[in-house]
């Protein structure tokens, strides 16, 4: 048996070598790997590490009225932020943790002393507001209150930024007196990671009035987050969420700009690494809104409507001669200052939860029945199609009988369809279409609409009603520049098929000639539908929105006034139609004699609404409850402003909505004769003087 031979010093040492080199060459191949192929990369790692991108939010577009006067303004808060990768930091962990709540705690202390030393004297307890006027005004809002975190929390949230980017800022402390801010600014020289930071904040000087033209912004949605990052938005960035915030909000954001700074190892800046990005302002919007107007209506509106009743009202003024939106309100109304600081659950469910729905502009989003205001469709249409001529007398009982179509020899199976005279014995007798749009005779428009049988009287019919009244813009959309329009609802066989399994019958034509039965429209609808008629036919789009300007006040657009269509009718029957207008106000026999003003002549339409409601029901005698609504333009022969107020369950029109109307539009020409004496130009003149 072969014994092995037992290897020799050398033969060992040989393999030592061995091994020795080949540990050396393995090492030389990591640093050549490291040193010319992921050497670039190492080298941006050591850039990153003493560098720091900062963004810098673009100011947004300040939103004015036509004379100037600020709706929407930028403003700042101060808050105190650590940045995690500057803060003290040891190689034992007990010892970092140490030196850091160190540091959190006087930062909290400063904050915290001067807080106190700040504290205003507390002001007397104001007495209780009138709890049926806060129906109809939801404000939430309150002042911005400082919010410190302590020591415990800052130590956590830099814990859970540390795990992800240790460089964006931790707002530890926010909202702070300017005295409180400063006061940690001083001292972070010896307080590592500690900064002052400015965070803008959008300020509604005219709150309550214009909240639900102007809106509110809040936080980037999360469905939406990836659409605004493509289009360069921060994660942390604030958007419109509402009305014109929201509609231009492309216009108002503006550009952020982003600045590299050079940082030592505390995170203090050393020097702008390359030429900044400067931040571009967004465009300012220059509304045809006049702010004192809008007061106005808001408190005319506030002291017409009976809170007890009326869980909800609109009023709405435009000029007839382009479309621009004067003034709008709807109620009730909320403060959009209480979201510029973010909203809490419990003051959201405050404004959500409310009667009334705050949040639903109820002048571009209700939907009502337009009651006897949509007689001028009706009339006008029955001038155009020759069904009527403005000598045309019809009778008006106070109640006919119509024959069931199947039978028409039974009275027993005749329809009744009553006046609204006819519940107090009474009845109009023989009229012509002015008289009958002054008294508001609905058997007149029963029969101009649907016809009367009886007297081999050929109606309207219900196509060309519908027609009718697309062309005066209900059933569609007006296209006013503001979000969450209604288009309305103009009923036709069709729809009725379709929707309720009906066919259409001679009543439904003749609930649809008075604007009952299924007809529904915006408080806008009706003003834009009474702005035609008192322009003789112009159908304008609304606009709220009438100039952008950039930062430097430099015109940017001019939006010129915008016809959606020219009405079909003749001039005379529109003038024929305004006589009725006319006598409505001012004879004693009219429905609105409430609305007349001593040295404006006023032409107005009344209108009372019935709808249902499963909460209201009906009145001891039977009688469903009713809208209150009431159209009017002025002067008569030289028209400039055309109005409409509407009052949810107000009952009749003449009662609850022509005397809201007639105060604001004396209020509104009191105005106009203050401005014409001084001669004042406004913001929006001398941009349209100015516009290509």
């Amino acid at each position: 048996m072969m014994k092995r031979t037992p290897p020799t010093f050398s033969s060992r040492l040989w393999i030592l070598r061995m091994i020795t080199l080949l540990i050396f060459v393995i090492l030389l191949g990591q640093l050549a790997r490291l040193q010319f192929f992921q050497g670039a990369g190492f080298q941006k790692e050591a850039v990153v590490n003493r560098t720091r991108v900062v963004r810098e939010k673009a100011p947004r577009g300040v939103i004015y009225d036509r004379d100037g006067r600020i709706l929407a303004r930028n403003t700042a808060i101060y808050n105190i932020v650590l940045i995690p990768a500057e803060l003290p930091d040891d190689p034992d962990y007990a010892m970092s943790q140490q030196k850091r709540r160190a540091l959190y705690t006087e930062v909290y202390n400063i904050i915290h002393e001067k807080l106190i030393e700040l504290a205003p004297t507390p002001a007397p307890t104001p007495p209780p507001p009138d709890p049926e006027v806060t129906r109809l005004i939801i404000d939430a809002s309150r002042p911005p209150q400082p919010s410190v975190l302590s020591v415990d929390e800052m130590d956590e949230l830099v814990l859970e930024r540390e795990l992800g980017s240790a460089f964006l800022p931790v707002v530890v402390a926010s909202n702070l007196p300017r005295e409180a801010a400063l006061a940690v600014a001083e001292e972070t020289y010896r307080l590592p990671g500690v900064h002052l930071q400015l965070q803008p904040r959008r300020e509604y000087p005219s709150g309550l009035y214009t909240s639900h033209i102007i809106g509110y912004m809040g936080p980037i949605p999360e469905e939406e987050e990836k659409t605004y990052a493509e289009k360069g938005y921060a994660p942390d960035a604030w958007v419109g969420w509402s009305d014109l915030e929201y509609q231009y909000e492309e216009v108002l954001h503006g550009k952020p700009g982003v600045r590299v700074l050079e940082v030592d190892v505390k995170g203090n800046e050393q020097r702008v690494v390359g030429e900044p990005t400067e931040p571009v302002p967004g465009h300012n919007l220059i509304l045809s809104l006049d702010l004192e107007l809008q007061k106005i209506m808001f408190d005319a509106l506030v002291a017409g409507v009976n809170p007890k009743r009326s869980s909800s009202a609109a009023a709405v003024a435009v000029d007839p001669r382009t479309g621009y939106v004067l003034g709008m309100v709807s109620l009730p109304s909320y403060d959009n200052n209480v979201f510029a600081d973010g909203i809490t659950e419990e003051e959201y469910r405050a404004i959500v939860d409310s009667p009334g729905y705050p949040l639903l502009d109820h002048a571009i989003s209700g939907l009502y029945p337009p009651g006897s205001t949509f007689k001028l469709v009706t009339a006008s249409a029955g001038l155009q199609e020759q069904v009527i001529t403005h000598k045309t007398i019809l009778n008006a009982p106070g109640i006919i009988y119509l024959p069931n179509r199947n039978f028409p020899d039974n009275p027993d199976l005749a329809q009744p369809f009553v006046c609204w005279i006819y519940k107090s014995g009474g009845e109009h007798g023989d009229v012509n279409v002015v008289q009958a749009l002054a008294v508001s005779c609905d058997i007149f428009f029963y029969k101009v609409g649907g016809g009367w049988p009886v007297a081999d009287f050929n109606g309207l019919g219900v196509d060309i009603l519908a027609e009718y009244a697309r062309l005066f813009g209900f059933g569609e959309l007006s296209g006013i520049d503001l979000p969450g329009e209604n288009a309305g609802l103009v009923p036709d066989p069709k729809w009725k098929r379709l929707a309720k399994g009906e066919r259409w019958v001679t009543g439904d034509t003749y609930n649809m000639a008075i604007g009952q039965g299924d007809v529904l429209a915006t408080p806008l609808q009706v003003t834009m539908m009474t702005a035609a008629v008192a322009n003789d036919g112009l159908l304008y789009k609304p606009q709220v929105v009438a100039a952008i300007t950039d930062a430097e006040n430099r015109l940017v657009q001019f939006n010129r006034p915008v016809v959606r269509r020219e009405l079909p009718i003749d001039p005379k029957h529109l003038e024929t139609v305004r006589q009725g207008m006319w006598y409505t106000v001012n004879a004693d026999f009219g429905t609105a004699p409430d609305a007349a003003l001593p040295d404006v002549e006023i032409a107005g339409k009344t209108g009372t609404a019935e709808f249902f409601d499963p909460q209201l029901g009906r009145d001891l005698t039977g009688n469903l409850p009713t809208h209150a609504w009431f159209t009017a333009f002025a002067p008569y022969q030289d028209p400039e402003i055309a109005i409409t107020v509407f009052v949810y369950n107000g009952g009749e029109g003449s009662v609850a909505a022509a005397p809201i109307a007639r105060e604001i539009l004396r209020q509104y020409f009191e105005l106009k004769a203050r401005d014409e004496a001084t001669g004042a130009k406004t913001l929006l003149d001398q941009l349209e003087a100015i516009a290509p």
